[in-house]
């Protein structure tokens, strides 16, 4: 019998002012919650507060609890780890990341993002040993890795041939200011940021585009790919309106 992949779909964040009020939230709601409405409406969450800021246990336990038992959360890993001009050099650092509790989130996690500054260029030495520095398992626990790069210098052979050596997914990206890159490198999962909802859409994107990407999915779910898409950037306050509308093409 074939296996399908998940098709999680969801945003950045979820504490967001201009969602309230109505744009997403309804008026009147609590801001503590926030989580477990937005977790009701889309089927994931990237986690921005991880970028900025190490967090605590009880913090990952929180959300757990606050959503519906198939959600998945992905992590966007720390800065002070990824925007750096040596990466390796972030060895000493990387246990403080792994050791802060993310493990709480039990089998809501997803995907950690490990995003690298858009002034980053490709050193094949130094980009291989940082990615030996990420496990493929913490806790006993299969974690899954992405990257995404922001320089053209990363559109080379030798780059996707080291994902693929360790697993690694590749971030499809879609944003008008940065390179896009549409190699699979990991076995069983791929992983987009789209970053182009525009206002004069009131789904963000249009609907045709929305047609072509739940076809895509699609296509990777019965390949056998869990698949992590959020929309996170541009018009933002679409960025809600586009996931339940391309949650509800693949329900269809």
């Amino acid at each position: 019998m074939k296996n399908t992949g998940t098709l999680r779909v969801g945003i950045g964040g979820w504490v967001f002012p201009p969602w309230r009020g109505g744009t997403f939230y309804p008026k009147g709601l609590r801001q503590a919650e926030e989580l477990a409405h937005a977790s009701r409406h889309v089927t994931a969450i990237e986690i921005n507060g991880t970028f900025y800021r190490i967090q605590n246990p009880a913090s990952f336990k929180k959300w757990h609890d606050e959503t519906p038992d198939d959600f998945a959360f992905s992590l966007k890993a720390p800065r002070f780890l990824t925007h750096r001009s040596e990466l390796a050099a972030a060895e000493p650092y990387l246990q403080r990341f792994f050791d802060s509790g993310f493990l709480e989130l039990g089998p809501k996690l997803g995907p950690i993002l490990w995003q690298f500054a858009p002034t980053l260029q490709f050193d094949a030495a130094d980009f291989a040993a940082f990615l030996a520095l990420l496990p493929a398992e913490l806790g006993g626990r299969r974690i899954r890795h992405v990257v995404e790069v922001r320089h053209d210098s990363f559109r080379t052979p030798e780059f996707f041939d080291l994902l693929r050596e360790r697993g690694i997914a590749l971030a499809a990206v879609d944003d008008a200011k940065y390179p896009g890159f549409d190699e699979l490198t990991a076995p069983g999962f791929t992983y987009l940021r789209l970053r182009r909802c525009s206002e004069k859409h009131d789904t963000g994107y249009p609907a045709d585009a929305l047609d072509v990407l739940a076809q895509r999915l699609q296509a990777w779910s019965e390949e056998g790919r869990d698949v992590f898409l959020y929309f996170i950037n541009g018009a933002k306050t679409r960025a809600p309106a586009a996931a339940q509308a391309l949650i509800q093409r693949l329900r269809n």
